[in-house]
């Protein structure tokens, strides 16, 4: 990957990340079933690194938001490799409501064994306890939300709007964990940390917005180059000369100061803006092959 793409080392875990994690292993011994909730323009790497080692054996279903906002082409392959690894998975458009009550029917598929071996034993059915968890700004609480029928979580456009653990009844026969985003203590791999921040998943205020513009305008140039072009009226964009373009995209798209001169800065953030606003039309940024094997 070329230095214009990272030249910055990205890394975000404040101190609410590390007590949920905390408080998420003793409560696990309560769960039942976990819902983990990724996004899917970025469907590997949203994906929390070591859930695994969290949720241990726990029965999961794979909840795929913002669905409506992916490129089908590069994220339904994605999701096939993880059905055919045996995940239930699920795909739901948040705006709408569509296939969010199938995360209801699955948990009640898979939970009626275990209510099956409470009858056997004498016992009476109880209240499946259910975990919700995800990386930051994946959209956990407005699924909640349209899990419940109304607004009983704050939502946001950023990170760390949940801040702690609270249990919510969305269904007479379901009771849900709500837990904040969280990440873990250390990227290993940055490609995976800028992707993270461009989605809004790492707190804005931390990074660098050139470092982020040059990323975007690199993933974008090798993803989606017709788009980037027509979106700035250019001709061309060489990758390796970033500064070239920015000054292009500049005069094109009047980011200009005093005199007349190229402002970059308002390039950078006319690019972040555009991205996060959409303007390059549905993407995915994450491939197949990015699949950890």
């Amino acid at each position: 990957m070329d230095n214009n793409r990272q030249n910055t080392t990205i890394n975000w875990y404040p101190g609410h990340m590390a007590k949920t994690r905390r408080e998420m292993k003793e409560k696990m011994a309560l769960i039942d079933i976990v819902y983990e909730v990724i996004d899917a323009r970025m469907p590997i790497s949203s994906r929390i690194i070591d859930l695994d080692d969290l949720i241990h054996e726990k029965p999961r279903i794979l909840v795929v938001t913002k669905y409506d906002l992916c490129d089908p082409t590069y994220t339904n392959p994605i999701l096939d490799w993880y059905k055919e690894s045996g995940m239930k998975v699920v795909s739901v458009n948040l705006l709408t409501g569509k296939n969010v009550a199938m995360i209801l029917s699955h948990t009640k598929e898979i939970m009626q064994e275990m209510n099956e071996k409470r009858k056997r034993k004498g016992m009476k059915p109880r209240a499946i306890r259910a975990l919700i968890v995800g990386s930051p700004n994946v959209g956990k609480s407005t699924l909640i939300n349209r899990l419940v029928g109304k607004k009983v979580t704050q939502i946001g456009n950023r990170p760390g709007v949940t801040k702690n653990l609270g249990w919510i009844r969305i269904h007479k026969d379901i009771e849900l964990l709500d837990t904040p985003g969280i990440l873990w203590p250390k990227f290993e791999n940055q490609r995976q940390a800028h992707i993270l921040a461009i989605f809004s998943a790492i707190k804005e205020e931390i990074l660098d917005s050139e470092n982020l513009a040059r990323f975007i305008l690199s993933m974008m140039m090798e993803y989606y180059p017709e788009r980037v072009l027509e979106r700035y009226h250019l001709e061309k964009i060489n990758p390796l000369d970033m500064e070239t373009s920015f000054l292009e995209i500049a005069k094109k798209r009047g980011a200009l100061g005093k005199g007349g001169t190229p402002d970059i800065e308002k390039v950078y953030t006319l690019v972040l803006r555009d991205f996060k606003e959409g303007m390059f039309g549905p993407v995915t940024l994450d491939r197949l092959n990015d699949i950890p094997r």
